[in-house]
């Protein structure tokens, strides 16, 4: 019976004022708000007629095809209750055409050039095969039927009470504060996050090379995926030592810092996530229940439940590190903010 045995390189890494590590406070600005709080509105909005177009406005109509007298050709296509969105169309000129018209109005364009050509754009239009609407070359009048517009919803107490729950804000100006504390809380995650990654290869600097048993980690990655090869082992196996030693010097931290993690933390982190997800959409107040319901079928998944143990850790590492280094605050854009991981 032979076996092979590796020992851990032995090290020890403290975390001081010493360590000075950026932090990153992005920059909410009056436009993100505004921009959430047109989301809200606009999920409250309607269809209403209008008499006259406007861009972004539907418009609905009979279509016919024309000769070249411009006159409706015997036998051509002909469309009842034609639906369109000239602010879609890719060329100009033919956009402009729509400008100010009114229900009952006849508008002479060309759908191949409105549309550049694109066969399944016509074949929707003129409710034909893609490869007929190739061929399709033609003007086309359109009768102006009817003319709708969206409108978004009034910023009221029902939509205050929709995103946050009953009575919790009722005011605009309450609403638009409690919005901004929303995107701030997001941004803080993010910012935390990359403050992860900084703060990781402050402690890898600190701590240095590590000497490894190469050889038999090499040949223990080389079984693990022998199916890609040498040339795939040599290639990452720099990065796997990195990541190897985070790890030893993430275990080291989470030991020193008295870090655990619960059923409870975990069940948090699922029902957070859950939460992240449906914010994304607007969906602020989200009963409990519900959340409950999501975060257990994510925990009936093995690789969801290590991916949460994982961020729960990370989350409560942060927590405890972060008082404990010097942290170079920075506030930035958004847009610089994301450049960083460009």
């Amino acid at each position: 019976f032979l076996f092979d045995i590796a020992l851990a390189p032995e090290f020890k890494v403290e975390v001081g004022a010493a360590d000075k590590v950026d932090y990153y406070n992005i920059d909410v600005t009056d436009e993100m708000v505004e921009n959430q709080v047109k989301m809200y509105t606009q999920r409250n909005g309607k269809y209403e007629k209008a008499d006259s177009y406007e861009p972004n406005d539907m418009m609905k109509g009979v279509l016919a095809e024309l000769d070249e007298n411009g006159s409706v050709k015997e036998g051509g296509i002909q469309v009842e209750d034609a639906v369109m969105m000239p602010e879609y169309m890719k060329n100009d000129d033919q956009k402009a055409r729509f400008n100010g018209a009114k229900v009952n109005d006849v508008i002479t364009f060309n759908p191949a050039a409105a549309w550049d050509n694109n066969q399944a754009e016509l074949a929707s239009l003129l409710k034909i095969e893609k490869e007929a609407a190739a061929e399709v070359k033609a003007d086309f009048s359109y009768q102006v039927t009817e003319i709708t517009r969206f409108v978004a919803g009034d910023l009221n107490q029902e939509i205050f009470d929709q995103v946050f729950g009953k009575g919790v804000v009722n005011s605009e100006e309450e609403f638009r504060s409690k919005v901004k504390e929303g995107i701030q809380a997001q941004f803080a995650q993010d910012s935390d996050f990359k403050f992860l990654i900084d703060f990781r290869k402050v402690m890898m600097e600190k701590v240095g090379k590590l000497e490894y048993p190469e050889a038999l980690l090499k040949r223990i990655m080389l079984q693990n995926n022998a199916d890609k090869g040498e040339q795939f082992v040599e290639e990452n196996f720099e990065k796997s030592l990195e990541e190897l030693t985070w790890h030893l010097i993430k275990e080291q931290l989470v030991e020193n810092n008295g870090i655990k993690v619960e059923n409870e933390d975990v069940t948090a982190m699922a029902k957070a996530a859950t939460k992240a997800q449906f914010a994304q959409y607007g969906m602020m107040n989200m009963p409990d229940e519900l959340l409950e319901n999501y975060a257990k079928e994510m925990l009936k998944k093995k690789e969801s439940v290590d991916g949460l143990v994982n961020r729960a850790v990370e989350s409560k590492l942060v927590a405890a590190v972060k008082p404990q280094v010097t942290l170079e605050e920075k506030t930035v854009s958004i847009e610089e903010f994301n450049k960083m991981f460009e």
